[in-house]
């Protein structure tokens, strides 16, 4: 049976990952999840990420982000726009996340933008995730 939501199971993952101080992840790689780990790698919140191929669809690994006090760069990352409930934001009412400590990560005709860049484009679209 396949996966019903894809993103939702990379944040999961991710979200997993840095409960068990866990020094990287693995995820099975598509253009949507490379498109997130960029974003989230611009904005600080991973080290780093790169994609390995193998015979399937490739993994994407993504090195995880810790302080010098061994906690996390990323406090809070949520799925907002799931398969039964889609969300979208045009682009006056896109939302500043934690005052600006976060991000929201939005799916534009565009390409996949953090809420800033979104904003700067003139562009709205379906809000995929928040992090902060």
């Amino acid at each position: 049976m396949g996966m019903t939501d894809p993103n939702a199971d990379m944040l999961t993952r991710i979200r997993n990952g840095l409960a068990a101080k866990k020094k990287d992840v693995d995820i099975p790689s598509s253009k949507m999840k490379v498109s997130i780990a960029n974003i989230l790698k611009e904005e600080g919140y991973i080290n780093n990420f790169k994609v390995i191929k193998d015979k399937k669809q490739g993994v994407l690994r993504i090195y995880l982000k810790y302080d010098s006090d061994n906690k996390s760069a990323i406090w809070h990352i949520k799925k907002v726009s799931k398969p039964s409930r889609r969300v979208y934001v045009k682009k006056e009412k896109i939302s500043v996340v934690m005052n600006g400590l976060g991000i929201s990560i939005i799916s534009s005709s565009k390409g996949v933008l953090s809420d800033k860049k979104a904003r700067e484009l003139n562009v709205g679209g379906e809000v995929i995730c928040t992090v902060c």
